[in-house]
């Protein structure tokens, strides 16, 4: 197995150093503005009780989980959900406590806290990226010569993806042969074994017979679900008295709470939007689009919505009127494609009039995109989990746009397409309002800054 040097003692580095941007400002707020009757013994109970509940809630919010694989996306939300909860605990604290000084200075001490770390934990999270990157803190993973199709997606995903810093194996040689095997762990310092959870090609003995050795040799096996079976999404893990089962897995919309928080702020975004936006950088649009080209302002498109229902997508047109556009993808360089429209697809301004879609209740501000009727045709049957997309609404943004799974791609389509299909899966499962706000922040960004994979 390869040995690991500092990566276990990376959480703990972490952990302090919050502790120690905490203590510091809260020092710089105190001796700021000294109040009467304060005593450096209150004060110093007070510091060790809000770290105290830091690191507690942080097992709640998985803010220090920092695995290799982790997003930045996935990373900011549980940082804002961490913030969040603290600063109802730094209101509660002044509630009860006699502390005139957390009374006084909470709201001001807690937004400069939020700053601070923000930009500590952000210029870690990013240097950690960039060290694995140029080859530092790798684990070198192996996989077994695997043709199907979850499989391939990760190993391109991890190929691609140099940040997550994983060195990747090919064992090429008779599977059965484990003693061939274990030399190339040895030889390889592996620390990984990704195998494939239901089609390995293993045969029941030799595989026993791996995880046995792997297990000695101190060699993780990691297994990889299949994406045709979406099992390991309806299903999660869990415990009577210390046997595990299987229980259907509850999607967090699928509570009436959830569902009217997102709808609320559904309804109160795009109208903000509509009206502080909309209501003149609509009519600047319409009018470039009619003396540019022939035809109407807008286009109305069929796509699939909430339990397949189908509804209206609304969009700016950005092509030429053609009789192809709901029968042909876009296409790199399309010729149907006018000069303002290809504007409006890279800065995607041209999904602004999909506010109005949200505003009527047929789509949400985010969730995975509404796709081409014959796009959502093609793939539905030959992808798994493709109708977990259906028990959200469709969004104008969404985690796969953000994560650059977006337009059709010439090569590996279908890989891309599952790759896309997986991104909206993890956002049906894992989703919360703060993951909204996180995907919103990251769409400003691409439109401010633009996005390669726009088109």
């Amino acid at each position: 197995m390869q040995r690991l040097r500092y990566s276990k003692y990376l959480k703990v580095i972490v952990v302090l150093l919050d502790i120690v941007v905490m203590v510091a400002v809260f020092s710089y707020f105190f001796l700021q503005k000294k109040i009467p009757g304060d005593s450096t013994e209150q004060n110093l109970f007070t510091v060790v009780l809000l770290a105290l509940f830091w690191v507690l809630l942080s097992s709640r919010t998985k803010l220090y989980n920092i695995s290799r694989n982790l997003t930045y996306t996935v990373y900011l939300e549980r940082y804002f959900s961490q913030m969040l909860i603290f600063l109802f605990g730094i209101i509660l604290l002044g509630k009860v406590s006699n502390n005139e000084f957390i009374k006084s200075e909470r709201f001001l001490m807690i937004f400069v806290l939020f700053l601070v770390l923000l930009i500590v934990k952000s210029f870690i999270f990013f240097l950690l990226k960039s060290f694995r990157t140029f080859g530092g803190n790798f684990r070198n993973i192996m996989f077994f010569n695997d043709n199907t199709s979850a499989t391939i997606i990760l190993e391109d995903v991890l190929t691609q993806r140099k940040d997550y810093g994983f060195r990747i194996f090919k064992y090429n040689n008779s599977e059965n042969d484990i003693e061939g095997i274990k030399t190339f762990w040895k030889e390889n310092s592996i620390h990984t074994l990704f195998l494939n959870s239901e089609n390995s090609g293993l045969d029941k003995d030799t595989e026993e017979k791996i995880f046995a050795e792997a297990e000695i040799a101190k060699v993780k096996i990691v297994l990889i679900p299949s994406i045709i079976q979406d099992h390991y999404f309806k299903y999660d893990l869990n415990y009577i008295a210390s046997q595990p089962v299987l229980t259907p897995t509850h999607f967090p919309l699928e509570s009436n709470i959830n569902y009217l928080i997102k709808r609320l702020f559904d309804i109160v975004f795009s109208v903000l939007v509509l009206v502080t936006i909309c209501s003149w950088l609509f009519p600047i649009i319409g009018i470039i689009i009619k003396l540019t080209s022939k035809g109407p302002i807008f286009f109305k498109q069929k796509r699939y919505g909430y339990h397949d229902e189908i509804f209206h997508c609304l969009k700016f047109r950005t092509m030429v009127v053609n009789d192809e556009s709901s029968t042909k993808t876009t296409l790199e360089n399309d010729e149907r494609i006018t000069r303002v429209g290809r504007f409006l697809r890279k800065t995607s301004l041209d999904e602004l009039p999909q506010f109005i879609n949200v505003l009527f209740g047929t789509m949400s501000v985010v969730g995975p995109r509404p796709h081409m009727l014959l796009v959502d045709n093609k793939y539905k049957p030959i992808i798994g989990r493709y109708t977990v997309r259906s028990l959200v609404k469709p969004g104008i943004t969404g985690l796969a746009q953000v994560s650059g799974y977006r337009g059709d791609k010439e090569m590996n389509m279908e890989i891309e397409m599952q790759k896309r299909i997986l991104a909206d899966a993890f956002y049906v499962k894992n989703w919360t309002i703060i993951l909204d706000g996180i995907l919103i922040l990251k769409t400003i960004f691409l439109i401010i800054f633009g996005d390669k994979n726009a088109k």
